[in-house]
Parts: structure tokens; sequence; C-alpha cells
């Protein structure tokens, strides 16, 4: 019997997919057989590894690469620690001559890979990594200056200017499988899905995990939906945006196969919506660029001025506003879509962020904690960067005063109530006139609705306009800080 050739380990990260995969498409073809790893580093991460959301949303795209990667032959060998020390004693019992992988860019998935890189070059094991995560690198985009971009609209003109990305990649239909790996761990030992209580129902029946989802998501989104997606996509009680956030984060789909789909469909020019929707991955590689250029954005204010801004300590406010209890309609309705089904409408994470930071003039960085811990889609880039940009703390953000008004947008982007009434159905019963004000509506119009204001459903648990007051008071005190 001829003893197996060294393998090329391919190590999965955020990159659970078998299309446009440049790792996995270089190691098919470099002539040697694969050996497909997954690692489950909950330690390297330190306070941002994977939160109960996201590990859920984890497992079960797991399973679905599982699946595809057994249809080209191969097994996936899943290992659980510190992956700077488990590849380089894995690649020395199968006796590797080299580990692939895609690149991944928060600051200390860097550090790893750094600290992984060295010890197996050491090893004498060659090491490649690639982009399959962004349309460009952030150290390839640049101001005229060499510096990076801190405002978005001139990042998204030179992004554009530098034509489409580069296509998609095939996918792999079969592969060269190196069978002498030691016994892989099993995927339901690690117990990454809920189980007393199960609390997933609401994402069970929101997702389907993996990369056909992604594809069948995408497909659904070009059919029905992106025509209208410009003003859709800010009314939370239709289907109007494209649910990709999750699989993009995952790694099910690459930002270029949605590139180059929407431009295919579109075959010359861009429609409104379809331009408006790849600003929004644009907006994604910006908050990547940030991340990476100023790596202490997840925890730090990038503007050192806010460094100084009172935040309230006020845990029973911060409890009502995770539980959506308010007594803001808006708000807890998009509290409650993101406990039941592990995301919440865009439009919707601007007003109840809003709310959080400026009403309640709560730190962003406790609702970045809450949002990481329950979002399907936690994204350390997008997150810090949609946190700092609601607090007015970030780069390219939202003015500090600009404060949302929980009834007017409410009013103004679910007039009808759909979306309220969806989640918040014990108000359900209220006329249009009040779904986003209940307290404002006489005794008998609440008692026609079945409403009884602190008790079927709280009053406000602050005033908004004094709120409004109370944080404006506070913006003037450091705004003129250096």
């Amino acid at each position: 019997m001829t003893e197996p050739r060294e393998p090329v380990i391919v190590w999965f990260r955020q990159d659970l997919r078998l299309s446009d995969n440049p790792a996995l498409l270089a190691a098919r073809d470099s002539d040697r057989p694969v050996l497909p790893v997954f690692i489950l580093d909950l330690e390297s991460p330190g306070a941002w590894a994977p939160g109960p959301a996201s590990l859920w949303w984890l497992h079960h795209s797991l399973e679905s690469l599982s699946r595809d990667l057994e249809e080209t032959g191969a097994r996936l060998w899943l290992g659980k620690g510190k992956a700077d020390e488990i590849i380089p004693a894995l690649a020395r019992e199968v006796q590797a001559s080299a580990v692939y992988w895609n690149r991944r860019y928060e600051p200390w998935a860097i550090a790893r890979d750094s600290r992984l890189k060295s010890a197996l070059k050491q090893d004498g094991v060659e090491v490649r990594s690639f982009n399959a995560g962004l349309l460009i690198e952030p150290w390839d985009i640049s101001t005229n200056e060499g510096k990076p971009y801190r405002v978005y609209t001139p990042f998204w003109k030179s992004l554009k200017a530098k034509g489409d990305p580069r296509a998609p990649g095939p996918r792999v239909e079969r592969l060269d499988f190196y069978g002498g790996a030691p016994e892989s761990d099993a995927l339901s030992d690690w117990n990454l899905l809920p189980a007393k209580p199960d609390w997933a129902g609401g994402l069970r029946e929101t997702w389907t995990p993996g990369e056909a989802g992604a594809h069948t998501r995408l497909e659904t989104f070009l059919d029905e939906r992106i025509a209208d997606y410009d003003s859709a996509r800010n009314r939370p009680g239709i289907a109007g945006t494209s649910g990709l956030s999750a699989h993009l984060h995952h790694g099910e789909i690459s930002p270029h196969q949605v590139w180059h789909a929407v431009k295919a469909r579109a075959g010359g020019s861009l429609s409104k919506g379809e331009d408006s929707f790849l600003s929004e991955i644009g907006w994604r590689e910006f908050c990547y660029n940030l991340l990476y250029h100023f790596p202490e954005f997840p925890e730090e204010n990038y503007q050192d001025k806010f460094d100084a801004f009172p935040w309230k300590e006020n845990e029973d406010a911060l409890t009502a506003w995770k539980k959506g209890l308010t007594g803001y309609p808006i708000v807890d309705a998009g509290m409650r879509q993101l406990w039941e089904t592990g995301w919440m409408h865009n439009r919707v994470r601007m007003i109840a962020g809003s709310f959080l930071v400026k009403d309640l003039m709560i730190d962003w960085r406790r609702g970045e904690d809450w949002f990481w811990h329950t979002l399907v889609d936690a994204d350390l880039a997008n997150n810090a960067a949609g946190w700092q940009w609601i607090a007015g703390s970030g780069a390219d953000a939202a003015p500090f005063f600009r404060i949302f008004n929980p009834v007017s947008q409410g009013e103004k982007f679910d007039a009808q109530g759909r979306y309220v009434r969806r989640w918040v159905p014990e108000i359900a019963g209220l006329p249009d006139a009040f779904i986003h004000k209940p307290w404002e509506a006489d005794r008998e119009t609440l008692r026609k609705a079945g409403v009884t204001l602190g008790k079927t459903y709280p009053r406000p648990i602050v005033d908004h306009k004094q709120a409004r007051e109370r944080a404006l008071e506070a913006w003037n005190e450091i705004k003129d800080a250096a």
C-alpha cells in the first residue's frame, strides 16, 4: 500500500461555502489531497467570541457545509480549542505540506493568524491566505494622501471607480480527500444549540443557514424585492430587504457573488433599487475598512470627546429596552423581533439604538454587547460601526443632535402599524392613529382595544421630549472638546 501524499489543510472560517472559495479552489488545484478543517475557537476572540444566536447559526451552517463536502468525496474535520495550537499539531500529525485559509480582519484574528503563520513556517509548512470576504482589501483603497477613508461617500466613489470586483470562482464539485486524519469531534458534542430552554423556535422558522439557503434568499430578493429596495428597505412592516446579512457574515455567499448577480440581473445600467442595494454592500466594505485601520473601534469612541459623555447607569431601563417594554411601540417591536428571530430591521435598529443612547443616555457599548449576543448576523465591523454611527461618536456618524423621535419614526415608516401589530400584539386593536402613541388614546379607545396602560402594556419609561432635552444638554457640555 502506498503512503498517502502530504495533504493541504483547508481551514474553513467565515467562508462556509464551496463556491467562490479561493482557499478551497487553490487546494483542489494543488495536485495534493485535501483535508477540510473547521476549528471552534472560542478563546482567541476574548470578549468577541460568538454569541448564542451566532452559535445557533454556526451549527446549522456547519451541518450544511458537511453535507456539501460529502458530495465532493470529502469530510469536514472538526476540532475545538485555540486554532493557533490545534492547526500546527494537526499539520504535524498528518504531515501536511501546506495550510490554506481565507483572511479575516478582526484585530484578534489578525494577531492569531500571524502567530499561526509563524509557527507553521517554522515547521516548514507552506502557508497561503486569500481574500474571500471583501470586494477590496482594506490596504488597497486609500485617499489621495494615502490615508484610510473616514467618510463613506468618497470611499464608495473610490471603490466604484476601481470597476467591478473579480468574478466569482466556480463551485468545487470534487476533492481528492485526505482520509488519514485523527478522529474528528462530533458537531453535536459542541452543544451549540439551546436545549433547556429551547429559545430558537423563531430562528428555525425564519432562517435557513447554509450556502443553498443563501442563494435561495438572494434569488428571491432579486426576483421580488430589489426593484423597490430604495424605498421598501425603510419599511419594517414589509419584506423589503435582502435578509443576506447573516449569510454574508458566515461566508455562505460572497460579496463578489452578490455584486455580480445584481449586475447580471440589471443587464445594463442599474435601477435605483439595484444601485441602492449595492451601496449597502459598499457600506459593509467601509465598516471593515474602519475596523482594519482603527482596530480599537469596537470598544473605544472614535471621537475622543465622547470619552467625557455622562452616560447613565440605569439597569432597570436597560432591562426594559432589552425586553421590549419601554412603552414606545416601534422600539419594543424591534427588540422583540430581535429576541425571537435573531434579527432586527435596519431602520428599527437605528430607532431602538437612538432610544437607548439618547433617550436613556446608556452607553452605546451596552447596546453593542446586547446585539452581539442576540443577532444571528452579529459582525464585529458592522455592529461596531452601526452603534458608533447611532451614538454620533464614530467615523462619518450621524450627529449626536440627530435624535430619532420613536413616535414620528413609527408613523413615517410603519404608518399602518403592521410591524408593531406583528411584534406587540397586546396593542394590535388600537386604531392607526394611536398605534405608535397609545398613551394619547382616550379611555374608551383603550377599553375597546383591550389595552390597560401600566398593566397589559407599559407606559413610556421616559418622556421623549424631556429625554431629548437632557441628551442635548449633555452633548453641549462636550461638543467643543478637542
